[in-house]
């Protein structure tokens, strides 16, 4: 039996619509590939900036320390070198509190 030209134009589509479903199945599979290297690339992004800046939390907490320690030392120096007058300053805030907090229960 001959081909007639409907068969010929029924397996021209059927070759059509397989290439290009394979040309599509393609395509797909790059995407694929491409959105996983750029996943890939985001994550190792992401995960740097956030080791930067837990490297930079421990400098500045460093730093606060070393402050607080400093204050702390001369806060206690003071007080040895004039206990009466820290003695002072302590009653004054402790009434300025009282104060304040007194102040609020009336209210």
């Amino acid at each position: 039996m001959t081909a007639t030209p409907a068969d010929k134009a029924v397996r021209a589509a059927r070759s059509a619509a397989k290439s290009t479903a394979e040309a599509a199945e393609d395509a797909v599979e790059q995407a694929e590939r491409q959105l996983a290297d750029a996943a890939r690339r985001i994550e190792k992004a992401v995960a740097e900036g956030i080791e930067q800046i837990r490297t930079q939390g421990k400098v500045y907490a460093a730093e606060a320390k070393d402050q607080i320690e400093e204050a702390q030392r001369y806060v206690a120096g003071q007080v040895r070198e004039r206990p009466l007058a820290a003695t002072g300053i302590a009653v004054g805030v402790g009434v300025l509190i009282g104060l304040i907090l007194a102040s609020g229960r009336h209210r």
